[in-house]
């Protein structure tokens, strides 16, 4: 009898450790037809066999789409322990989250989701002290909360609230407006805005947008002739005024947006996503308005944080890599004549504003957040003494009021909320985490290592405290690496889930990024791109070789800019990783620039059209063109979704059908589309939630682990 017993465990252990790992079978996927689609640079011919899948108007593309889907859905629905992921990313998920509030006039404002709510619902107070009341809940404004707010203003005498909405997850919104106290949304509507800012000036506003796009080119046409506009309330968009274009360059874009006190119109002009102009007007009208460039394009980067009386403060990089603050008139171009406020430091200023009657700078000091105080003169005043190592985000302050607010983060610090006594530097804290999460039970650690060229370059790891490093733990990488974008601690819910399992999450600040300032951006562009590259090679190359992880227990994972990342080093050393997750990721680095607002990234990418040897630069890492037949590739689940017009689907269609044709092994090369979602922002929670789940199943079961959840 004992013998039999041990038999029929010995059975189901085995029969357990089959379920909780891959299938070795090869995944039949739908096949893609190819077309003798030809492009010629400079002489060479590059083959685009799977061009027709840019079209994402065509019945061939939505069939290709949907059996791709069924194949995906098919292979997850088979993980066994999805579904008790997918509960457990809920139970976590469920906790209420707060925003940082703002003001304007007596009233307070903020956001609040009370756990698993698709969108977050802004809140109103009259004072401190008052009854928070529901202003906007965008929850209404759909059935599946595929409805986002995108962007909003605020009157300055507080009768009127402008907000923009996101449809489906699109970069396109609409504004709308509505009276706060009586909650009645009036007849104002703008369509076809993107890319905007809502600036009041009295009782209107200002709003950049594009013409109206020609039908079926509204999520991959590209964006041209942007403009701003200002619109008086009570209107019809047909007659708002034209404030700023541009008709000899089609492609840039304008941002305008006020001084405080709506004396100062200040527009930002660009032409990609690092460098710009800048104009600068005094509202003495809104007709026949005479603006002054008062910094050239589009070397440096200049944004206008506030005036003092009839200068301006301006925050800059010019000549300054680690940005500096200036104070200069609005009428003056020449930088010569600047006053330095507070100089360029060793450390990287990332904004500054002014707050009850000093000036607050915040600063980015090995990848975390640092914070101080100045008098308008730029003398010290004191630094704002922050919980622990970790991220400063949303400080909101005005500079007639003597209290402020902001909200802190770090890895196993969830988000919480503080206010601020500006005059005695006093934080109290006003909202903390709910979350199910015991941080005390996990340890953070920065350590640099040595990339190829021998850069040191900083990465955070975290793991479960005693966690024994033995080469075998399964360990997920993540990094982004371009367009000056700093990677900063923050907390993630769905990450929690991955690192209670005896998981190792890490993030590594690449080249690429703003950790370290300008130098640090453009040491990872165009013809240095390889660098980013190299940079999570030998990050993973880290973790391996000190023992954290091994070959066959690594994921990869990053998403847009990061999915192109994580799409090049997959294609480079395949063998590397064992799990790669691109997320909207570029992965056509010769055609990119033709769609949306793709034209803008040239400054960090570089264009295949612009010389022969950026053409050759980009065919040599471009994810989709680095696909060789018969490698072993990394299980990879790429995603992406169908309302992406910013790095539209076409990336991930094209390289995926590729990877699926060439894959020489057995692990799954997936591709999960969502519909009705766009690039990330205003996802509603339930698609975040499913996503997660999808996408940690998927890491989970291909790295071998057996995840335990209580029930």
């Amino acid at each position: 009898m004992k013998t039999k017993i041990v038999l029929l465990t010995l059975i189901g252990f085995m029969f357990l450790t089959q379920q909780c790992q891959p299938p070795k079978e090869k995944i039949k996927y739908p096949v893609a037809k190819k077309t003798d689609s030809v492009d010629v640079y400079f002489g060479k011919k590059v083959n685009d066999p799977y061009r027709w899948l840019e079209d994402d108007n065509s019945e061939e593309t939505a069939l290709w789409v949907a059996e791709e889907n069924k194949v995906t859905n098919a292979y997850l629905d088979k993980i066994p322990f999805r579904p008790a992921l997918e509960k457990r990313l809920t139970e976590i998920w469920n906790y209420p989250k707060y925003g940082v509030p703002f003001n304007k006039g007596d009233n307070y404002f903020f956001f609040k989701n009370n756990g698993i709510q698709n969108q977050s619902v802004m809140y109103i107070q009259h004072g401190l002290d008052g009854d928070p009341e529901v202003l906007l809940d965008p929850n209404t404004l759909s059935e599946d909360g595929t409805v986002a707010l995108s962007s909003l203003g605020i009157s300055k005498d507080g009768i009127y609230l402008a907000y923009g909405i996101s449809r489906g997850g699109s970069d396109w919104n609409e504004i709308y407006v509505m009276n706060i106290a009586t909650r009645e949304i009036l007849e104002d509507h703008i369509n076809w805005v993107k890319f905007s800012g809502i600036s009041w000036k009295g009782d209107g506003f200002f709003y950049s947008s594009y013409d109206e796009p020609n039908e079926g080119d509204e999520l991959s046409g590209q964006n041209q002739f942007h403009k701003v506009y200002f619109h008086q309330l009570g209107k019809s968009q047909k007659d708002d005024l034209l404030i700023f274009e541009d008709n000899d360059n089609p492609l840039r874009n304008f941002y305008a947006y006020l001084t405080e006190d709506e004396k100062f119109l200040i527009i930002g002009e660009t032409e990609s996503t690092s460098g710009n102009a800048l104009y600068a007007a005094k509202l003495d009208q809104l007709t026949n308005i005479k603006f002054t460039k008062i910094a050239e394009g589009f070397d440096y980067d200049y944004n206008v944080i506030d005036n003092i009386g009839n200068e301006l403060l301006l925050i800059t990089n010019h000549k300054a890599p680690n940005k500096k603050l200036v104070l200069t008139k609005y009428n003056n171009a020449d930088p010569s004549n600047w006053k330095n406020v507070i100089p360029e430091s060793e450390n990287v200023l990332e904004g500054a504003s002014l707050v009850g009657e000093l000036l607050f700078a915040q600063y980015l000091k090995d990848a975390s957040s640092k914070a101080y105080f100045y008098n308008l003169d730029g003398s010290f005043v004191r630094e704002l003494e922050l919980p622990a190592i970790g991220t400063l985000s949303g400080f909101n302050g005005e500079k007639n009021k003597n209290t402020a607010f902001y909200g802190f983060t770090s890895f196993t610090f969830p988000s919480s909320v503080y206010k601020l006594d500006v005059a005695n530097g006093k934080s109290d804290l006003m909202h903390s985490s709910e979350v199910d999460f015991d941080p005390d039970k996990y340890v953070t650690n920065q350590i640099f290592y040595e990339s190829k060229d021998g850069t040191k370059v900083p990465m955070f790891i975290i793991h479960k405290k005693g966690l024994k490093m033995d080469g075998n733990n399964p360990t997920m990488l993540y990094a982004y690496g371009g367009f000056n974008i700093s990677l900063t601690p923050s907390f993630s819910i769905s990450r929690s889930a991955f690192i209670e399992q005896g998981g190792i999450y890490v993030m590594a600040n690449l080249r690429g990024g703003g950790e370290y300032g300008e130098e640090w951006h453009e040491a990872g562009t165009k013809l240095q791109k390889q660098n980013v590259f190299d940079d999570f090679i030998y990050a993973a190359k880290y973790l391996i070789k000190n023992k954290y992880t091994s070959s066959e227990k690594l994921a990869i994972i990053g998403g847009s800019n990061g999915g192109l990342l994580v799409g090049a080093c997959m294609t480079q050393q395949p063998e590397l990783f064992k799990v790669a997750i691109p997320i909207v990721g570029v992965m056509d680095m010769l055609r990119y620039h033709n769609f949306t607002i793709g034209w803008a990234w040239a400054s960090d990418f570089g264009r295949s059209d612009d010389d022969e040897e950026m053409f050759k630069y980009l065919l040599g890492y471009s994810p989709l063109h680095n696909i060789k037949k018969g490698v072993n590739y990394p299980a990879t689940l790429a995603i992406t979704a169908d309302h992406d017009d910013r790095v539209v689907p076409a990336h991930t269609f094209k390289f995926m059908a590729s990877l699926q044709e060439n894959n020489g092994g057995n692990n799954p090369v997936l591709v999960r589309i969502e519909t009705k979602a766009g690039h990330g922002a205003g996802k509603p929670t339930a698609k975040q939630i499913s996503e997660a789940a999808d996408m940690y199943s998927f890491i989970m079961y291909n790295l071998g682990m057996k995840p335990k959840f209580n029930d």
